[in-house]
Parts: C-alpha cells; structure tokens; sequence
C-alpha cells in the first residue's frame, strides 16, 4: 500500500528571504468561493455578517473578522478563507486545494512587485484586493499591510510564481 504525504504547493520552495524582502508561504484553512445568486447579494452579506461577523466584500476589498476573511475575486464573487461558510442563497465551492497562497513581505516590497505586475501597489490600501498578473500567472493581489502583501494563485501555478518572485527579489537586491 502507497503511503501518500499530504504537501503545501510551496513545499520545498518557501520561505526565501533575498535583500529586505522575504518571500513565505501562508497557511489559509479552508478556502471557499462564495457567490450570490441573482437578487441574493444583500441577503447573503447580512447572513455572512450575522454568521461570521464580516459582510460581502466590495469591489477590489477584503473584510475580516476573527479567522474568516472574505476576499474580493471577481464580479459576484469572494473566497471566504478560515472558516467554512454558513450562508444559503449562494453558490460555495470548496476550493481549499485549488490555491496557493503567499506573503511577500519586507522594504522595498512594492519595488519588487512594480517589476511583476501592472497594478500599482503604491496605490492600493491595506484591505485592498485586485485582480491581476504577477508576470503571466493570474492572482488575486491583497495589501495587509505597509510592507506586506498576500498572493493568492491557482495551485498548479506555486512554482511559476515563486520562480518569478525570486527573479524580481533578486534584481532589486542586485541594485541595493
């Protein structure tokens, strides 16, 4: 009998620290995409609220409280991270193994980010989300703080945006 071991997408890959900026792996719990049916958005946020103290996420926004975080992902759409949603009046999909999540974190962090992606990082406030590109992986982009972001990209993609992280954190560190 095969005795499988369950792994991270970044297992073996993360964390890496070049120059000021460090490069980690984020342990999220369950992942799961919420979506409203039609006429349902407003019933569906009160229900989030009441069940899990966070609302719906705006456009491009994140609401949090406590473990569960709601993140904007697309017209409709959120992924409810940490806790698994008690809500009906919505589509959820588990998508707990779908994702690979990380932080990049450190001075000069928005310098490495310019080189990857078409989002000004500068602009964006802590709580803000977009979707975007790091290089031509797409992800869900998150501010959490000055000097910290979360990147959240499909699974089969861990390496390719580690591989392209690394690339920029390693050019910005070689001009320091």
């Amino acid at each position: 009998m095969v005795n499988l071991i369950a792994k991270t997408p970044c297992h073996g890959l993360l964390p890496i620290t070049i120059g000021t900026v460090t490069l980690s792996e984020v342990a999220t719990g369950p992942i799961t995409s919420v979506s409203p049916f039609t006429g349902q958005e407003k019933s569906v946020s009160d229900a989030l609220k009441a069940n899990h103290g966070t609302a719906f996420p705006a456009p491009n926004r994140t609401t949090s409280k406590n473990t569960a975080r709601l993140i904007w992902s697309g017209r409709g759409q959120a992924l409810m991270l940490g806790v698994i949603p008690d809500v009906k009046g919505a589509a959820l999909t588990d998508q707990s193994d779908a994702w690979t999540h990380v932080e990049i974190a450190g001075t000069g962090v928005a310098d490495v980010l310019a080189r990857v992606t078409p989002v000004d990082t500068r602009a964006m406030k802590r709580g803000h989300s977009a979707r975007t590109l790091v290089q031509h992986v797409s992800v869900v982009l998150i501010r959490t703080g000055n000097d910290r972001f979360e990147i959240m990209a499909m699974r089969s993609m861990a390496k390719t945006l580690v591989h392209d992280l690394e690339r920029a954190m390693t050019g910005l560190a070689a001009r320091g």
